[in-house]
């Protein structure tokens, strides 16, 4: 497997090694001890898995004061999928990072905690799997406007299909500092 950086520290493509046949493919999407050589220790606790059309956005969501790590792929599809740091304190706090991810590519996507996370469908349609470090809490959940000009995301939709919920989420600079996780350095 290879680690590739992005300009968040924390947040890294897992790019699995594939191994493929006249009958299809294989790799490993998880595994505990070849992810702990890279320095990655993650404790997940809930898989989930969502279905969603073209044109879906989901985000950004987060959870605070119980954090979720979030380790995403595409089973399905194709997606553009976005971490925003939202740590109080943190010398890259407000600044996103995005990738493609596709059942064609198979990259995985590492979320740490403290991070806001959306993305948007670009497929017709796209199953899209997450393993997370924390039980969804429903009075922890939290969310950013996905389309805040301050993060600066270049979005490559521009009137997504939204919830309720995500079409009205404050906008970074209006969350109330106790609402947003802490930096630790």
């Amino acid at each position: 497997m290879k680690v590739v950086p992005t300009p968040l520290p924390g947040c890294v493509i897992i790019e699995p090694a594939v191994f493929g046949d006249a009958r299809g493919f294989f790799y490993e999407g998880w595994n505990k001890a070849r992810f702990a050589e890279h320095g990655m220790h993650f404790d997940f606790v809930q898989s989930n898995v969502s279905s969603s059309s073209r044109g879906v956005l989901r985000g950004l969501h987060y959870q605070w004061p119980k954090p979720q790590g979030k380790f995403v792929s595409v089973l399905e599809g194709e997606v553009f999928d976005v971490a925003v740091d939202i740590r109080r304190g943190s010398p890259t706090f407000g600044r996103s990072t995005a990738v493609l991810l596709s059942a064609e590519n198979k990259r995985h996507f590492w979320i740490p905690e403290g991070f806001a996370h959306g993305f948007v469908v670009l497929s017709e349609r796209a199953l899209f799997s997450y393993l997370v470090t924390a039980p969804y809490d429903k009075a922890a959940d939290a969310g950013i406007r996905w389309n805040d000009a301050s993060l600066g995301i270049d979005w490559p939709v521009s009137a997504p299909q939204l919830s309720d919920k995500d079409a009205v989420a404050p906008f970074l600079a209006d969350v109330p500092a106790e609402r947003l996780p802490v930096y630790a350095a």
